[in-house]
């Protein structure tokens, strides 16, 4: 069972303070929402786990090991994978070479194994007419492009930063179910950010809620969405 965790951890860019003391642990089968107002520190907090930034102080723990100071690289070669909610493709590839790319670059493989291994991945996810164009693709397929890169390492831990952002009702309702079969099939441990309340209270198991870099509640959505500094800070007033 894979384990991501922080204790106190805190990034400070000069004088701003973009996450401080966050303590949170996140395990395999479980999914966790990530919620608050933009600014609050939420990709910082992703981009603190996953290497992109070093902590100012405080420490991740990943398995019990501390890789606070692991290149992104390692860190995504023991099990941690996440997307970016801008997603750039190459244009001048299609669909399964898009694919392809995360199996070669990230995972090692030749260019028959990563094909082999791109077209099993799109089955998975359900990609299909692999030869076209990025550009021709829905926002929907889109996502799961960049879901796919996350995966082809086969992390254990996933952060997926605003994968719902732009899809319609229907296209939502079938990220969430990827996600959950994801979740279940691979025992990933995933951790979502998300400002639509409805995909927070349908898809996680747990939410922990940042304001100002600071964490303010944690628990399930129907207990913290009842939370009163919750509601001043990020839900407006309502439940």
């Amino acid at each position: 069972m894979a384990r991501i965790e922080t204790k106190s951890l805190t990034k400070q860019f000069g004088g701003l303070v973009a996450v401080k003391n966050v303590s949170f642990s996140l395990s395999s089968g479980e999914i966790l929402g990530i919620i608050g107002p933009n600014g609050a520190g939420k990709t910082t907090f992703i981009n603190l786990i996953s290497g992109i930034y070093y902590p100012t102080s405080g420490s991740v723990f990943l398995d019990g090991r501390d890789i606070s100071t692991m290149p992104a690289h390692e860190r995504a070669r023991r099990g941690i994978a996440r997307t970016y909610q801008l997603i750039h493709p190459m244009e001048s590839l299609d669909v399964l070479e898009n694919v392809m790319i995360g199996f070669i670059f990230a995972a090692g493989k030749s260019l028959p194994e990563a094909r082999k291994s791109a077209e099993s991945l799109c089955a998975e996810i359900g990609l299909s007419q692999l030869h076209r164009s990025v550009s021709q693709l829905t926002m929907l397929e889109t996502k799961k492009m960049e879901i796919a890169h996350a995966l082809a390492n086969g992390p254990t831990i996933l952060f997926l930063d605003e994968v719902m952002a732009g899809l319609n009702s229907d296209e939502t309702k079938a990220m969430i179910g990827l996600v959950q079969r994801l979740a279940k099939e691979r025992n990933l441990a995933v951790g979502v950010v998300e400002h639509v309340m409805g995909v927070i209270r349908e898809l996680t198991h747990r939410v922990i809620v940042l304001e100002a870099g600071e964490l303010i509640a944690e628990g399930p959505y129907e207990e913290v969405s009842k939370n009163p500094r919750v509601i001043e800070a990020y839900l407006g007033g309502a439940a």
